[in-house]
């Protein structure tokens, strides 16, 4: 079985150094900049059913968090707040005027906090998913994303997220 959902869209995949990160980001298409972020244990193949759609009118950069997908983890927490700056800084890394921002779970709450802390460097935001605060996750939720540790990597062979990442 193929993961590789974005082989229909043809990008360039490269990394940027920001933030002490070694941040992976793909760019696809031309046009306004529009910025995707992944949910979580996800990478940037998420959204690879829609991206051949975005790129015919937009410069898509997707982005693999923290973490997640081609970017390695670092010795910080995985912080939406953190990964808020990454984006800002990739954004400026870039030289991208003011891009949209796509988020879907936990990369809707990078996108929040990106664009509430750099309001002058996101022009639109589209938030899929994405809980404001902890208190306002159900416990059931808490207790399954508790169970997500390297324990749980075996249970997690057969699924694509563990096949992408």
């Amino acid at each position: 079985m193929t993961t590789d959902r974005t082989t229909q869209a043809k990008g360039t995949g490269q990394y940027a150094e920001v933030n002490g990160i070694n941040l992976y980001y793909e760019t696809h298409g031309r046009g306004r900049p529009l910025i995707l972020l992944h949910g979580g244990l996800g990478s940037s193949e998420m959204f690879g059913p829609v991206l051949p759609l975005l790129a015919e009118r937009h410069q898509v950069v997707a982005v693999d968090l923290q973490g997640h997908g081609r970017t390695a983890d670092i010795d910080r927490p995985i912080d939406v707040r953190l990964m808020a700056d990454d984006i800002a800084a990739l954004s400026d890394h870039l030289g991208l005027d003011r891009p949209d921002l796509v988020g879907y779970s936990l990369g809707g709450g990078v996108a929040l906090h990106t664009a509430a802390k750099y309001p002058n460097k996101v022009r639109r935001l589209v938030v899929v998913s994405a809980n404001v605060r902890r208190d306002a996750i159900p416990p059931e939720m808490l207790a399954q994303q508790g169970q997500v540790n390297a324990a749980a990597a075996e249970f997690m062979k057969d699924t694509p997220m563990y096949q992408l990442y």
